[in-house]
C-alpha cells in the first residue's frame, strides 16, 4: 500500500494541541505536581507539538485552591514558575489555556499576551452562552492571543442550535471552530455531517476547523482521523489518552498516523513509560464498561464516575438500569 494513499497523506498546516495537564487534570482536580507538568510540556517540545494547552483559566472563587491545584486557574506566578523560560519562537510551541464560559473570571484574568508565557485562548462554552463567548474570544484576541471557540456537548443540542453558533462565531476573529464530542457519543457518520456543517458555516473566514473527540465508544481516535482526512487542520490529543472518564484520543496514536517527518514518537512513549502508566495505580481513566454505557446513552460521564467511586462499582447492570430509566 503506497505511502501516498488520501488517508495518510502529508499535511503540513494541521497543527496537533497535547491537552493531557488541562483535560487530564479533570480526573485529579489537577492536582499534579511541577515535575510531571514540565516533563508534558519538554516531551511536547521534543515531539514537535504545536500547542500544549496547560490548564483552565478559571475562577478561583468558583474552584478554590483548597479543592483544586494550580492548572485549574493557570494563575501567571504558577504559569512563570513552570514555564518561565518558554520561549515560542525557540521550540515551536505555543502555551494555551482553556477559559469556560460562565466559570472564569476571563476581564481581569486574561491579561495582555506580552505579559504572559501564554500564546493562545481556547474559549469553551455551551449554546446558551455563545454570547458571553463571543465577548471572551473578542477580549482574548484584544489581549493579542490567538484563539479558538470550543462548543461543548455538540451531540446534546438541535442543529438549529449548532447553527446558531456557528452563526455567531463566523465574524469573530477566532482562527478555529473545534468539533467537541463531550459525551464520546458521536460516530463517523456524524463526525462527516458536523465537519461540513462547521467547514461551510466558516467557508471564507480562515478558520480551521478542529476535532476534540472523547474515547466512550473507543472511537475518540477514530473520529479524530476521520474529521483529518476531511480536512480538519487541528486536533486535540493526550499523551496516554489521558482524560477524564474514558479519556481522549490518544497522542501517540494521532502522531504515527499522521506520517509529518517534524512529529518524533520517542519522547511521547518516554513519557508514557516514565510518568503517565505509573498514574494508573492510583487513577482511573480509559473505555470502561460504565463509560461506554453513557457514550451509548448520550450523557456527561459523570454519571459513570459517581459510580465507580460508589459502594458497588462492580454492579455494572444496576448502574445500566439506572441510566437507561433516566433516559
Amino acid at each position: 500500500m503506497p505511502d501516498s494513499a488520501p488517508w495518510i497523506t502529508y499535511r503540513p498546516e494541521l497543527k496537533v494541541l497535547d491537552c493531557t495537564i488541562r483535560d487530564g487534570g479533570l480526573i485529579n482536580s489537577h492536582q499534579f505536581t511541577d515535575e510531571f507538568v514540565r516533563a508534558v510540556y519538554d516531551t511536547c517540545v521534543a515531539a514537535g507539538m504545536d500547542y500544549m494547552e496547560v490548564g483552565y483559566k478559571n475562577s478561583l472563587r468558583l474552584f478554590p485552591q483548597s479543592d483544586f491545584g494550580p492548572w485549574r486557574h493557570s494563575e501567571e506566578d504558577d504559569l512563570n514558575r513552570v514555564f518561565g523560560d518558554h520561549d515560542e519562537d525557540t521550540t515551536g510551541l505555543t502555551l494555551s489555556a482553556m477559559a469556560d464560559a460562565g466559570k472564569s473570571d476571563w476581564q481581569e484574568k486574561i491579561i495582555s499576551c506580552n505579559d504572559s508565557v501564554l500564546g493562545m485562548i481556547r474559549v469553551a462554552f455551551y449554546a446558551h452562552q455563545v454570547s458571553e463567548a463571543v465577548e471572551m474570544i473578542q477580549h482574548a484576541d484584544e489581549m493579542g492571543y490567538e484563539t479558538c471557540a470550543n462548543l461543548m456537548a455538540v451531540s446534546n443540542i438541535s442543529e438549529a442550535e449548532i447553527d446558531t453558533v456557528l452563526e455567531a462565531i463566523r465574524p469573530t476573529p477566532a482562527l478555529a471552530m473545534v468539533i467537541v464530542d463531550s459525551f464520546g457519543h458521536l460516530y463517523r457518520e456524524q463526525i462527516d455531517i458536523l465537519y461540513r456543517k462547521y467547514a461551510a458555516a466558516m467557508e471564507g473566514t480562515g478558520k480551521d476547523i478542529g476535532i476534540h473527540a472523547h474515547n466512550n465508544l473507543q472511537l475518540g481516535f477514530a473520529n479524530t482521523i476521520e474529521a483529518i482526512i476531511l480536512g480538519a487542520n487541528r486536533a486535540d490529543s493526550t499523551m496516554g489518552g489521558l482524560g477524564r472518564g474514558a479519556g481522549n484520543c490518544p497522542t501517540e496514536l494521532l502522531l504515527g498516523f499522521l506520517r509529518n517527518p517534524k512529529f518524533k514518537l520517542r519522547p511521547v512513549i518516554r513519557l508514557l513509560q516514565q510518568y503517565i502508566e505509573p498514574l494508573h495505580e492510583t487513577l482511573d481513566w480509559g473505555a470502561l464498561l460504565p463509560y461506554n454505557i453513557t457514550g451509548q446513552m448520550n450523557r456527561h460521564p459523570r454519571a459513570a464516575i459517581k459510580f465507580l467511586e460508589g459502594e458497588a462499582p462492580r454492579d455494572i447492570v444496576r448502574f445500566f438500569d439506572e441510566v437507561v430509566g433516566d433516559m
